[in-house]
């Protein structure tokens, strides 16, 4: 199964993800991850964990894996998964390269991830993606690309990323920052002999976040496979964590719908017609599960009207991001 297959225009259903930021590495940012994980985050203990999650997605039909060269092990868990179940083959892999993870299996370091759209950090980290994943890559995106990133004009780059189109790899990037519609849009018009490079768009959008909803539309309707990340702010919409005013709608919104506050936040991912893959990001497997129940909710305009009042401006959305601790 390719990346192209996902889109929720070719089968007619949006389809979810999982992603391993939080699971492949000891540290990340998302709240009230100390209560989710092992006591003894060791290399082993998170592998196991991975493959768990791993196991317990692909059991109820999700297909799309999202990894990046700074999720710590990310891929080496996913490629000894993959290896270990040949009955996975329809299994549909993305990857991220342009940022470099630093912190050395620690959670206080002072540097988690270095970020470097340069040729050279491409051509480095794609070597490792391929030894490690082989050809279950299928698809490869700059990782957070913004409006000044140098991988937007650096035609060197282009190539060689044209390159991997050639051979059958689906390029695409992932966006972050405030100003992720202009990434986007700016992403949308880089050409290679005329042909757009980049065929896929992964991008932070939820209830609290949804500024870069019409660039999305747009890639979407230029052809692109569009991932939803971050649907869940970082842990801010889980039910133990939105429990003040300004989360009300959410609440008494699952309370009417008898689900739970995630699966509403993932469902109005989902009921967007340009949201081809929606990733949860999922550190255990009841988690997984709630996340998941996201799949069986139809959410009409009333509902997603209703919830509309939790938007922030997209400014005070990412500085709040970007206090929150590594842990």
């Amino acid at each position: 199964m390719s990346l192209e297959r996902l889109q929720a225009g070719g089968l007619g259903a949006v389809r979810f993800g999982l992603g391993l930021a939080a699971v492949a590495r000891p540290g990340y940012i998302t709240l009230g991850r100390g209560e989710d994980l092992p006591a003894e985050r060791t290399v082993e203990a998170l592998r196991e964990r991975t493959h768990q999650l791993l196991d317990a997605a692909w059991a109820q039909g999700v297909r799309y894996f999202d990894v990046a060269r700074s999720y710590g092990r990310a891929e080496e868990f996913l490629a000894s998964w993959l290896r270990e179940r040949p009955g996975a083959g329809d299994a549909v892999v993305g990857s991220k390269w342009g940022y470099t993870y630093t912190a050395g299996w620690r959670t206080d370091a002072e540097v988690h991830e270095v970020k470097d759209h340069s040729a050279g950090t491409f051509d480095r980290q794609w070597a490792e993606t391929r030894a490690l994943l082989g050809s279950r890559l299928d698809a490869y995106q700059i990782h957070s690309l913004t409006p000044d990133s140098p991988a937007l004009t650096d035609t060197a780059l282009h190539r060689r990323l044209a390159g991997l189109a050639d051979e059958g790899v689906t390029v695409g990037f992932s966006s972050s920052g405030p100003a992720q519609a202009e990434a986007i849009r700016a992403a949308l018009a880089v050409t290679v002999d005329g042909a757009p490079l980049f065929r896929s768009v992964q991008a932070t959008y939820n209830l609290l976040e949804p500024s870069a909803g019409p660039a999305l539309a747009e890639a979407h309707a230029a052809g692109c496979t569009v991932i939803v990340k971050e649907g869940m702010a970082n842990g801010r919409l889980a039910g133990r964590n939105a429990t003040g005013p300004d989360t009300a709608a959410l609440r008494e919104t699952a309370a009417a719908l008898g689900a739970s506050c995630d699966a509403v936040a993932l469902a109005s991912v989902a009921a967007r017609p340009w949201a081809d893959v929606v990733l949860s990001g999922a550190a255990d497997v009841g988690q997984l599960d709630s996340n998941l129940g996201a799949a069986e909710l139809r959410l009409g305009p009333g509902e997603l009207d209703r919830l509309a009042v939790l938007a922030e401006t997209a400014e005070d959305y990412w500085a709040y991001r970007s206090r929150l601790p590594w842990t």
